[in-house]
């Protein structure tokens, strides 16, 4: 009988701490804008980068309840693009994409990329991310993307593009 309760005890402290650990998971989510200038010609990389986004980490983790030392883990779980103008544009013009974070004294490093982009996209791209531990970055005070496009058509207006990136943080339970 002892052996019984002993057991029912471990199990619901497992089942408490897997519950626990559910709670020291959430998602942090940037947007920021860039434009892609026209074009003249076609085939030729060139890069956009974003303005420095204030990443606010420790609101963030003081609101989840948890401090930058108990981070375990920060990935990009989703990278969105999305073109706000022209209203009519669409990413047909757009061969590859490669997405770089930086911050500062860390090296700039690969997140996110499309080889190639499907021409029947839209005005909405959903970019294939990398997974690689981030936290580093997000712990800093701000970072900045680097977007290394190369089109496949010449464009003869500006684009705006919005870019909406999720991060994924686990924590350490109760600093354990």
């Amino acid at each position: 009988m002892k052996n019984l309760a002993l057991g029912l005890f471990a199990f619901i402290m497992l089942l408490s701490c897997d519950k626990l650990d559910e709670l020291t998971k959430f998602d942090i989510e940037y947007k920021s804008n860039v434009t892609i200038p026209s074009t003249t010609g076609i085939d030729l990389p060139f890069d956009v980068f974003t303005p420095d986004m204030e990443t606010n980490s420790d609101s963030e983790f003081e609101v989840n309840d948890t401090r930058k030392d108990l981070i375990e883990d920060i990935r990009l779980t989703e990278l969105i693009l999305k073109i706000t103008s022209p209203d009519d544009a669409d990413f047909s013009f757009l061969e590859s994409i490669v997405i770089y974070i930086s911050a500062e004294d860390l090296d700039e490093i690969k997140i996110a990329e499309e080889a190639e982009v499907d021409p029947n996209t839209g005005n909405t791209l959903d970019v294939d991310v990398i997974d690689v531990d981030l936290q580093e970055y997000i712990k800093k005070d701000k970072f900045n993307l680097r977007l290394e496009t190369v089109t496949d058509e010449a464009i003869s207006r500006d684009h705006e593009i919005e870019v909406n990136s999720t991060f994924f943080v686990d924590a350490k339970i109760l600093g354990l």
